[in-house]
């Protein structure tokens, strides 16, 4: 298993969690099964960024983006070198460290 550590986030996470991650999942999916309401406005269909999170470590272990994704993080709030969609990085044998970006650039929360 591969440990996934997010970040405390005041309002998704407040207290930071340490998740056990199979390779393959997406980010976004591990987050979402372990009660981390990560927006995801889009469905995970990679048209939107409210699924937006900042890598810290373990950047370099995750699948390759697409040029669809790359395009779409042109437009995310707070984009950084290590950002990424969490419904397209998908978790190798690597632990990684992620951040959930305080802010969206959705003016809606869909609360799925």
């Amino acid at each position: 298993m591969t440990k996934v550590v997010f970040l405390p986030h005041e309002e998704l996470c407040p207290q930071g969690q340490v998740i056990d991650a199979r390779p393959g999942e997406t980010i976004l999916d591990v987050a979402l099964a372990n009660d981390i309401p990560l927006e995801h406005a889009c469905e995970k269909s990679c048209a939107c960024t409210t699924c937006h999170v900042i890598v810290r470590e373990g950047f370099d272990s995750l699948n390759e983006a697409e040029e669809t994704e790359e395009d779409m993080l042109d437009k995310a709030w707070g984009l950084e070198p290590e950002s990424r969609l969490g419904c397209q990085a998908v978790v190798g044998e690597t632990d990684l460290v992620v951040e959930i970006p305080k802010y969206t650039i959705n003016m809606v929360s869909e609360h799925h």
